[in-house]
């Protein structure tokens, strides 16, 4: 898609003008229904709230025309499956985090977040201008599957630990529910990583089944409760600098679909992806506020870790482009943007905030 007619788009779904010419654009147009697949419980409200968002605004700016039911996770398919289920054909649309499908190929975590990757805002960047939504269009594509921007957690907590962790050492032998490929890093600093649907890693901490758990941040960590029983509360979940949700659309349906119809989908996608990583940063300092109050200890990770896990990171990642030709394509161009930003942000945005966070 060409740049300024996405942009075009989107501009328009963050006014109120979409809404007014709804019964113009929309009046003879048909009835659309479609079905979409969260991967996520609505007890997760933030995340899954992103798919009501979308199903609000397209029926508001299209007049009732484009009607779309949420269903989450486990409703219709089970959590993890929704990209194989938008493959398939069997819902039209979902929402999931690509990084959960690396066993296909690991560069869709491209679409989502690898560790040491981009910040929320970064990923924006390279999605909307530098050239990202391009590259994993061409990756969906091989999975019948076109891709939007859904939403981001913005950089997440480190996770619940049982013990405090004051050096690389610590970690060896160390049980903890993180998967992915924050998992096989940690695999590679010692940990013995554990893959547990969020359901049984509160039961699997009390029991000592293992020793750590990471979730995402303090909002939803609070929820699940491991601030009672693990009281040491680490940062930053490097593994996870700005993940990003994406919204999955059956390729032949999206191509079924009037082009009024697909720019009405394509800004609100546009409303829901801005307004998660908007809701995180209102809701996470007042719910941290509260863990603190109720006993949870804030700590940094060691250097020794961080350096160690960035190092094995990227190692990880030159070895997956010398077998893998789609993930090589899309590095070069990703650690490319990466390191041009870094650039930026380090000379305004981190200098400012380093300043503004602890002067007196």
């Amino acid at each position: 898609m060409q740049r300024r007619t996405f942009l075009k788009s989107a501009g328009a779904g963050l006014g109120v003008t979409a809404a007014a010419l709804a019964p113009k654009a929309f009046a003879d147009g048909p009835v659309i229904k479609w079905h979409l697949a969260s991967s996520f419980p609505k007890s997760l409200d933030t995340i899954f709230g992103a798919s009501d968002l979308l199903a609000d605004r397209l029926n508001k700016i299209t007049g009732g025309k484009f009607q779309l039911r949420v269903h989450a996770g486990g409703e219709l398919v089970p959590g993890l499956q929704v990209l194989d289920a938008v493959q398939n054909g069997t819902v039209e649309c979902g929402h999931s985090a690509s990084y959960y499908y690396v066993g296909k190929n690991m560069a869709l975590a491209f679409d989502c977040a690898l560790p040491f990757g981009l910040t929320a805002r970064q990923q924006n960047a390279w999605m909307y201008f530098g050239g990202g939504i391009k590259l994993m269009r061409e990756l969906f594509k091989q999975y019948n599957i076109i891709q939007f921007p859904g939403g981001n957690t913005g950089v997440q907590m480190g996770g619940w630990f049982r013990k405090e962790i004051k050096s690389l050492a610590d970690l060896k032998g160390l049980k903890m529910r993180i998967p992915g490929i924050g998992g096989q890093i940690m695999a590679k600093l010692g940990a013995v990583p554990q893959t547990l649907a969020g359901g049984d890693i509160y039961p699997s901490l009390e029991r000592g089944a293992i020793d750590a758990a990471e979730w995402v941040g303090p909002y939803d960590d609070e929820k699940l409760g491991f601030h009672k029983i693990a009281k040491n509360y680490y940062y930053p979940g490097w593994w996870e600098g700005g993940p990003q949700l994406s919204f999955f659309v059956n390729l032949k349906k999206w191509n079924e679909l009037p082009p009024a119809y697909q720019a009405a989908f394509e800004t609100a996608c546009v409303e829901a992806n801005v307004n998660m990583l908007a809701e995180y940063d209102f809701k996470n300092p007042q719910a941290m506020m509260r863990l603190i109050k109720q006993g949870a200890k804030l700590r940094a990770f060691p250097k020794d870790i961080m350096e160690a896990a960035k190092k094995a990171a990227f190692a990880m990642y030159e070895e997956e482009a010398k077998k893998n030709p789609t993930f090589a394509n899309i590095y070069k161009e990703w650690k490319s943007f990466r390191d041009m930003e870094n650039q930026w942000f380090k000379v305004a945005e981190a200098s400012y905030a380093n300043f503004l966070y602890y002067s007196k």
